[in-house]
């Protein structure tokens, strides 16, 4: 039976990626006022929907619905508001200067779509990272083909249901199923690749792509670090880093992965963290289990292999600070802090992705920048001081696919902001204008005058007035 169904489901891939590269011709032509439509059309049934895709993602790890309002759903709305909002001028011919030796020609950026894509998002924000770039893609006249994480079926049901509610099928497509789905789908050409994932199975995407020459935007991860020091206003810090990295319990790709704290205020701001963690997931006294407000791993094998780094660390000294429990039967997973940590241990050598916070102490900020270089470029980077000095000695001394000051993860939120990791951390950036970019192609356009040009006095035969022009060029240009 699953073999038969496998074999349907292959058959209908190679049908709507033909119907999409003739559709995707038509699309090339498509005016500001067409794809603007299309996108009022999702942001319409988003609208309607909010209660649905609420139940969905809750469904598949219990997230509170406040989280989902602010990170799945306002995050697309707002994606949309901002491509509806600006998608004519993005649209338009860039005209760019024309130096002196081209005296006559006028020169042009223009945008035109990629064509077919595909989108391969993840689990961790199933809603948010599949729809926000569907937005950039219809934004750049692409066709989309979607492939959602099998780990949230509750959620791929809905993205497929509001896709074939929204779109025709030469517009967008949606294909559930497990890794054969992803492998079959990347055996086509398609004109470009958008994919959110570990910088694991990036390079597996990557290499697919090449054999097809695919264009790629990885949207990665990696160990993003928090750096705190003396001049930090310890509360308010210790509110943003638990809100950033246990927000959607930990599975966040831009969470504080690690922590550095100044040794001269370890104790205040570890203090501080532990409050703020009862604050905000158990200001009852009944435990974090209880909380409506603290998201759930999103399943057993991803539980256990948290569960597996916490042993590790614990075995080779680390001390949990706070937290530490686990229900297995509810894939409940506490807030646990770590000190003592070891570059032995496998918490400090891979991506945690849930909510364990290792803490490491420094002494003088170059300690730091020395150990984040010496690793894998991260994804984020997050200082907090009140020392603008320090702020830019970080900044400028590390390489991160973004950094914020004061704060965790809301850079993500910023639209105007490109967002992309570096190397291990990702390819490309996406949100905005920058998705917008990512999907399509800038393609050069040069307008030469009829007659004489500049450039025909430097046709053969090489005569010594064209030899003369040329080492002028040489010289002076």
């Amino acid at each position: 039976m699953v073999q038969v169904s496998q074999e349907i489901n292959f058959t209908l891939i190679d049908e709507v990626f033909s119907i999409q590269k003739v559709y995707a011709l038509k699309m090339r032509q498509s005016t500001a006022i067409e794809r603007i439509a299309l996108l009022k059309r999702l942001q319409k049934w988003i609208n309607t929907n909010k209660e649905d895709i609420r139940k969905a993602i809750y469904a598949d790890f219990k997230k509170p619905y406040p989280e989902i309002d602010i990170s799945e759903i306002f995050v697309v709305n707002s994606e949309l508001k901002h491509a509806i909002k600006n998608v004519e001028s993005w649209m338009k011919p860039r005209k760019v200067s024309t130096p002196i030796t081209m005296l006559g020609s006028n020169s042009y950026i223009h945008y035109e779509p990629k064509g077919v894509c595909l989108i391969i998002s993840p689990w961790n924000y199933p809603f948010n990272l599949a729809l926000g770039p569907l937005v950039s893609a219809l934004a750049a006249g692409c066709t989309a083909i979607i492939k959602p994480s099998e780990l949230t079926p509750h959620t791929s049901a809905l993205i497929r249901r509001l896709v074939e509610e929204t779109f025709d099928t030469e517009q967008v497509a949606v294909f559930e199923g497990e890794v054969e789905v992803a492998q079959k789908l990347l055996s086509k050409p398609f004109d470009h690749i958008f994919f959110t994932g570990s910088p694991s199975v990036g390079k597996i995407i990557m290499k697919a792509a090449a054999e097809n020459l695919s264009s790629v935007t990885l949207e990665l991860g990696g160990k993003s670090p928090a750096i705190v020091d003396r001049d930090a206003d310890i509360k308010d810090a210790a509110e943003k880093i638990v809100w950033g990295k246990f927000v959607n319990c930990g599975q966040t790709c831009i969470a504080p992965d690690y922590l550095f704290i100044q040794r001269s205020i370890q104790p205040q701001l570890m203090e501080a963290i532990k409050i703020q963690i009862k604050k905000m997931y158990d200001p009852s006294g009944k435990g974090i289990e209880s909380s409506k407000d603290y998201a759930r791993i999103v399943n057993n094998k991803h539980l256990k292999r948290i569960k597996h780094l916490l042993a590790d660390a614990e075995s080779k000294g680390a001390l949990v600070y706070t937290g530490g429990y686990v229900d297995e039967s509810e894939n409940f997973f506490e807030p646990t802090v770590l000190t003592n940590l070891t570059e032995q241990m496998e918490i400090m050598q891979e991506e945690i992705f849930g909510p364990i916070l290792p803490v490491l102490t420094f002494d003088e900020i170059n300690e730091t920048i020395a150990y984040i270089n010496s690793k894998p470029k991260p994804l984020a980077l997050y200082a907090f001081t009140k020392n603008k000095d320090t702020i830019q000695q970080l900044f400028k001394g590390t390489s991160s696919g973004g950094a914020v000051a004061n704060d965790c993860v809301l850079h993500f939120l910023q639209n105007e902001l490109p967002f992309g990791g570096v190397n291990n951390s990702g390819l490309g950036k996406a949100h905005g204008h920058f998705g917008f970019l990512a999907f399509s192609n800038q393609k050069a356009v040069l307008k030469q005058r009829i007659g004489f040009t500049a450039s025909k006095p430097l046709y053969p035969p090489y005569g010594i007035t064209s030899k003369k022009i040329i080492e002028s060029l040489l010289k002076w240009f």
